[in-house]
């Protein structure tokens, strides 16, 4: 029984002091780089607005000046344009909604010396990561896909 205890023990992880300045410094960096995430999740939400009502408004012949012809349904180009890249700001909001709550917490784990701050800022981590890897594995099979078709659609009109 004794053995047991000792090979548990064995294998437990402690943070030193070269750790404890590695992560403080980490800490920091993902907090400066989740801001920089914000604001870019911000800026797209703002361009996705703007550029699609300009978008909307050329293609429907309603800016002066604008000599393209309007076609029935053309200014869904410009909403298509928003939702693009307001869905594209909020698919980058979760991983640094992730990172920032990963420095956050890990600041907090170090000062106070907190376990369960140190295990949550972990988690957000692995949360981050897992979320990256899923969209990646998403947007590879979309590549996949459309190679696919392009094969095929080449092979259909030869």
């Amino acid at each position: 029984m004794e053995q047991n205890t000792n090979i548990s023990n064995l294998f437990d992880l402690q943070i030193d002091q070269q750790t404890n300045s590695y992560l403080g410094e980490t800490a920091k960096w993902t907090k400066f780089l989740s801001i920089l995430g914000f604001i870019f999740c911000g800026i797209f939400v703002i361009v996705g607005i703007f550029f699609g009502s300009v978008i909307g408004a050329l293609f429907s012949g309603k800016l002066p000046g604008a000599e393209m012809s309007s076609a029935p349904g053309a200014g869904g180009f410009g909403a298509l344009f928003a939702i693009i890249y307001i869905l594209l700001a909020l698919l980058y909001f979760f991983p640094c909604f992730y990172l920032y709550n990963f420095s956050s917490k890990m600041q907090i784990a170090l000062r106070n010396n907190d376990q369960s701050q140190l295990n949550n800022s972990f988690k957000n981590l692995k949360s981050c990561f897992k979320f990256l890897g899923i969209l990646t594995i998403v947007i590879l099979s979309f590549y996949v896909l459309a190679i696919i078709f392009s094969i095929i659609a080449g092979a259909a009109f030869r």
